[in-house]
């Protein structure tokens, strides 16, 4: 199937009051374990590469072109995004690549320069019809920047929008990067105040420290695309750990290898079943109906 655009599955996902999911690769393993969850459930999904991801891999261009390759031999709706990009180069070279999407992190600037940049790279960006998510409020646990408290402010969200043009909006509500326990309780009312208030998607960051139900409540409240990484990163790293010390003679990569890209398929899937199940908004009517009952 063709690329699909990231904005027709956010966009999708939000009028449907859903979450678009998501979820990071780190090498081809996982980006193959996704791509089998989202065939399997026949839900869409985000593939996202980050700056570290390209990092680690030494170069752009080999992760991506496979990642896209998958996308595109794939029966499921998959399109792929760059994830926490500082450097504008990478931004170029991504877009360049063929990737639809870009996350463009100006969130440690200032809130001045994180305008200017994040407007600049978005423009480029419009030119060569690539969708731009940012991030206003630095969401905690990347690099020890924020603690989790870090807030983001609906006014200011709004005026920053407006001056750079953004798609979509990764907004601080008390999640955290790199959570090992699935424990966060997010601020629902914030959330409900940004929805109101921002005309585009919102974007909750750090939700691998979200346990279900709360992922499930934060999308009531108008949470859209939902990226997850670390928890997928730890069933990854949890099932070979399992392998190998279940058989130490093992030498053969693909043998643990292949029931840990399987697990990560099998959890995978379970979450898109979670995001992709919709959600029921109470009003007040109904709150009332079920007080008297």
């Amino acid at each position: 199937m063709p690329l699909v655009p990231t904005a027709s599955i956010v966009d999708a996902a939000r009028a449907a009051r859903v979450g678009a999911a998501a979820f990071n690769v780190i090498h081809l393993e996982t980006a193959e374990a996704l791509v089998t969850a989202a065939e399997r459930t026949g839900h869409p999904l985000i593939l996202q590469l980050s700056e570290n991801c390209i990092r680690y891999h030494g170069s752009l261009l080999p992760l991506t072109r496979a990642t896209l390759a998958l996308a595109e031999e794939s029966t499921a709706r998959i399109a792929v995004h760059l994830d926490h990009i500082t450097e504008a180069e990478l931004v170029h070279r991504g877009i360049t690549a063929g990737v639809g999407s870009v996350m463009v992190d100006a969130s440690a600037l200032s809130y001045e320069q994180n305008v200017a940049a994040t407007a600049t790279l978005t423009a480029w960006c419009h030119e060569r019809g690539a969708y731009v998510e940012a991030e206003l409020g630095e969401v905690g646990g990347k690099d020890g920047v924020h603690a989790p408290g870090v807030r983001t402010d609906p006014g200011e969200a709004l005026a920053f929008v407006r001056a750079t043009r953004v798609d979509a909006l990764a907004v601080a509500v008390g999640s955290s990067h790199a959570m090992r326990e699935r424990t966060a309780e997010l601020d629902k009312d914030l959330i409900t105040a940004l929805r109101t208030t921002l005309p585009v998607p919102l974007v909750l960051h750090g939700s691998s420290g979200v346990p279900d139900d709360e992922l499930r409540r934060a999308i009531g409240a108008g949470m859209t695309k939902i990226n997850i990484s670390t928890h997928l990163v730890s069933v990854f790293t949890s099932s070979i750990r399992h392998s190998l010390q279940a058989d130490p003679a093992l030498i053969d990569s693909r043998k643990y290898v292949k029931p840990a890209r399987e697990a990560v398929a099998q959890e995978a899937a379970r979450l898109l079943e979670v995001l992709s199940t919709p959600v029921t908004v109470p009003t007040p009517q109904t709150m009332e109906a079920t007080v008297r009952g």
